[in-house]
């Protein structure tokens, strides 16, 4: 089976093609070149395809070189599209080590009868875990007093010094409650928290595990203290927090969002936080970065901002070629592989003859 990895700034090539050897993906030979290598190039190239999708970028010189014969291909955040896919007539299955889907056209792949793998959770611990430090970053002003202290300042002073928080006993608003949601909540437990809901899509056996409780999105953003953003960008989460629910929260409430920037009406967040209709927000994901010298959000003293670096641990991208590489294993033994896209192509004659033929 050929296989073409193609790697980036966050997970070269040559992590690919070491997790396929260790762990031992069948009757292999791969091509590894890698796409993207400068970091601060590959965030600017990532998120214009977030925003308009793999068609944003022309067919990879790699994709369009690669033996006419490749059957895998392994990416990171490489634009796979369409014409992408044209160009690789045997490819049967793309998989990409990341939750995110935005850089692969999975309808055009499955209407050519071609399987597609993502992955999930692969940095939930690291999000969860950066959401929870903004969380006390934003409340206790820690980022703030640091700057001070750096610029030749002893800050005592603050935008919420009347009403400074505990977390111990408060209420948390949780806008999804997937892999990152659930681990936010786990790791808070011993808080004390009250801890609301909002997701469609969650059934109530799973919120009992945490002691959570299901409400409207406008419920959450009316009673929580805390609210940290965890859902998906899709067409229909976009704007997801608009001013309507804003002007619902609490003079005092505090804003989370390492999801992606889309999901909040940010000329609403600004309005909110300049005008001081709620306490505060802590933002890892913005529409344009990096934000420049003069953006306005540098006006704000209750507002904690950080470079988009919320997923970003050596165990996030180093473990992620081997979940990838571990669950398409699972399908290509015949088990039931946990984040396959579109389990409708394994009834397709072209992905069923493939996977016969490896088994």
């Amino acid at each position: 089976m050929k296989i073409l990895c193609i790697g980036d700034a966050m997970i070269q090539a040559a992590s690919f093609e070491k997790a396929c050897d260790e762990l031992k993906l069948k009757d292999k030979e791969i091509s590894a070149v890698d796409w993207e290598s400068d970091p601060l190039k590959l965030q600017d190239r990532r998120l214009v395809i977030e925003k308009k999708g793999p068609d944003a970028e022309p067919v990879l010189p790699a994709i369009e070189e690669a033996d006419k014969d490749t059957e895998m291909l392994l990416v990171l955040y490489a634009p796979v599209s369409s014409a992408a896919l044209d160009a690789m007539p045997n490819l049967r299955l793309v998989g990409a080590a990341r939750a995110g889907q935005e850089n692969v056209d999975v309808k055009a792949a499955t209407d050519r009868g071609i399987l597609v793998h993502n992955i999930m959770g692969r940095n939930a611990h690291a999000v969860s875990d950066f959401a929870i430090g903004l969380l006390f970053a934003e409340a206790r002003n820690i980022a703030r007093a640091h700057h001070g202290i750096m610029q030749g300042t002893w800050r005592k002073k603050f935008s919420n010094s009347d009403y400074v928080p505990e977390i111990m006993g408060k209420t948390l608003g949780l806008v999804g409650f997937g892999y990152i949601g659930r681990l936010v909540a786990q790791k808070l437990s011993g808080f004390n928290l009250r801890v609301l809901v909002f997701d469609p899509y969650v059934s109530e056996e799973e919120l009992a595990k945490w002691n959570a409780v299901k409400v409207s999105k406008e419920e959450l953003f009316q009673q929580a203290d805390f609210i940290s953003i965890h859902a998906r960008l899709t067409d229909s989460t976009k704007g997801l927090v608009g001013r309507d629910v804003l002007k619902l929260m609490k003079p005092t409430a505090i804003l989370i969002n390492t999801a992606r920037a889309g999901l909040i009406d940010e000329d609403a967040l600004f309005e909110a936080l300049k005008n001081k209709q709620i306490g505060g927000a802590a933002i890892d994901v913005h529409n344009a970065e990096p934000l420049g010298e003069k953006n306005r959000w540098l006006e704000l003293d209750n507002v904690t901002l950080t470079t988009h670096i919320a997923g970003t641990t050596a165990e996030a991208l180093t473990n992620s070629p081997y979940i990838l590489i571990a669950d398409i294993n699972k399908l290509l033994a015949g088990e039931k592989p946990a984040f396959l896209l579109n389990p409708e192509v394994l009834d397709h004659p072209k992905a069923k003859a493939w996977l016969s033929s490896l088994r």
